[in-house]
């Protein structure tokens, strides 16, 4: 059987990074620490927080507590949305770091190009301040690899522009049924890994009947399916949960989806 939580991607600089990640969008409190406690003791390696999140200490103290060996594992933390700048940067990570009870983080993400109250505003000036500040970080050991969060196409161009730095990642909302064409043509172009957040589309594929035809066939869960087409396309799908048997299941994708059944699941409705 393969073990996926135990294949890897490799980054644009060498970094090895685990296929598949926790993700903890909206799990706090005691929540977030079981539910990290799960996934590290059923094989995860990789777990995905954010500043935002207030979950970055439960975190920090599950990873603690599973006693597992820190080079084994892989931690992601991003910076908010609406903090912009150089030195605001490097507070904002600092905190992180503190909250994580870590030395150093795997993978630092700018959250998105503007603050999420104010979608759409053109942030470039205090994007590149930030990304600069991420880069002194990288380049002094403090973080293995930086990238951004729902940046397009022109967002990204303006960092490589300004500091001829290109991102490693970019983790975008990418489900069955929202497959992100130009970006993933970019995002091969420029040897950029694509982390696929919401594989789930926040629940509705579960209401998919296509999904679960599928899915049958497969005899897998639609939960299953959703995963491995996310690896299929080549990205790093962030599934999320607080329940230790789905979060056990997440890893069981031990399975091929045919060619034909992956176009069927790029357009599905939901």
């Amino acid at each position: 059987m393969r073990h996926f939580e135990k294949e890897y991607y490799t980054l644009s600089n060498g970094v090895k990074i685990p296929k598949l990640a926790l993700g903890t969008w909206q799990i706090t409190g005691p929540s977030a620490y079981d539910a990290v406690l799960y996934a590290l003791e059923a094989g995860y390696l990789h777990i995905d927080t954010a500043l935002a999140y207030t979950n970055e200490k439960e975190i920090g103290k599950a990873i603690k507590d599973s006693n597992l060996k820190r080079e084994s594992l892989f931690i992601t933390s991003k910076l908010p949305a609406e903090i912009k700048g150089y030195e605001e940067t490097l507070k904002a990570f600092n905190e992180t770091i503190s909250n994580l009870g870590l030395e150093y983080l795997d993978l630092y993400l700018i959250h998105a190009p503007w603050p999420w109250e104010q979608m759409g505003k053109d942030c470039t000036k205090e994007n590149i301040e930030s990304w600069k500040a991420m880069i002194k970080l990288y380049n002094e050991g403090k973080i293995k690899a930086i990238g951004v969060s729902n940046f397009d196409e022109k967002d990204i161009d303006a960092l490589i522009k300004a500091t001829s730095f290109t991102p490693m990642v970019n983790q975008i909302y990418y489900h069955p049924g929202c497959r992100r064409y130009e970006m993933d043509e970019y995002a091969k172009g420029h040897n950029i890994l694509i982390e696929a957040y919401s594989p789930f589309a926040t629940g509705r594929i579960f209401g998919s009947k296509e999904l679960k035809e599928i899915a049958q066939k497969y005899n897998v869960t639609v939960a299953q399916l959703a995963l491995k087409w996310c690896l299929d396309r080549n990205t790093l799908p962030l599934p999320k949960s607080t329940h230790k048997e789905r979060i056990i299941d997440n890893l069981n994708l031990d399975f091929e989806i045919s060619t034909d059944d992956l176009d069927l699941i790029d357009k599905v409705k939901l």
